[in-house]
């Protein structure tokens, strides 16, 4: 005997899910690119801010993107993480209050730097990161610069001087102190990084920090 099949029960509007209900059902922890909680745009997960609900309901921003709990992901720009803040998107996100810190953008900026700081670290450990204008010249002659990074406080003629007509990309994230402290010396203006992994990955964090700070990227060389 055929069981009746079971009918089908109208969707009302309440039944929609919400944005945040929907970026639960798909699963957004999973697969290369994330969706922005605000703009609901998606991009490589590398790029964007990952955050958590940490204890006492209070939202972590995850950096490293490592930290247990659902990740919430939003675009790496201080614009947009205001207006999370202000629309309540992350407690939409995880359907619940939240507490958000009121020197998250801070955390966020000084926690970025500190990550390029200790990218550019590994590089220099590694013998794939040199400083000083000797030093990276000799590089660039040799065409073993795969990225350039010149202190923010720096002379952009000295930087045009030093690179001339060569296809490097070069980006700006940290001062002339920060950079100082990676290599063990009062001030750094002038540092190569080679080729490969460790300067993608440089670059990436310098991009995200770019975001929430005055740092900038070369667009043409980029």
């Amino acid at each position: 005997m055929r069981r009746p099949r079971p009918r089908k029960r109208a969707i009302l509007p309440e039944d929609t899910p919400s944005d945040a209900e929907d970026d639960i059902a798909e699963d957004p922890e999973k697969g290369p690119l994330r969706r922005c909680i605000v703009t609901r745009e998606s991009f490589p997960r590398e790029t964007m801010l990952r955050f958590v609900v940490g204890p006492e309901q209070q939202i972590v921003p995850d950096l490293s993107a490592r930290l247990p709990g659902r990740g919430m992901w939003l675009s790496a720009r201080a614009d947009v993480l205001e207006r999370a803040v202000s629309r309540g998107a992350f407690a939409k996100a995880a359907r619940s209050a939240v507490h958000v810190p009121p020197d998250l953008s801070v955390r966020i900026e000084d926690g970025l730097r500190r990550r390029v700081r200790d990218q550019i670290g590994l590089a220099r450990r590694a013998g794939q990161a040199v400083a000083g204008w000797a030093a990276v010249k000799e590089w660039l002659l040799a065409g073993r610069v795969g990225l350039l990074v010149e202190a923010a406080n720096g002379s952009p003629a000295e930087r045009d001087r030093l690179l001339g007509r060569r296809d490097v990309p070069m980006i700006t994230p940290l001062t002339s102190a920060e950079l100082g402290v990676v290599f063990g010396r009062d001030q750094a203006v002038h540092v190569a990084v080679a080729s490969g992994r460790l300067a993608g990955s440089i670059q990436t964090e310098s991009s995200r920090l770019a975001g929430f700070a005055g740092s900038t990227m070369e667009p043409d060389r980029v």
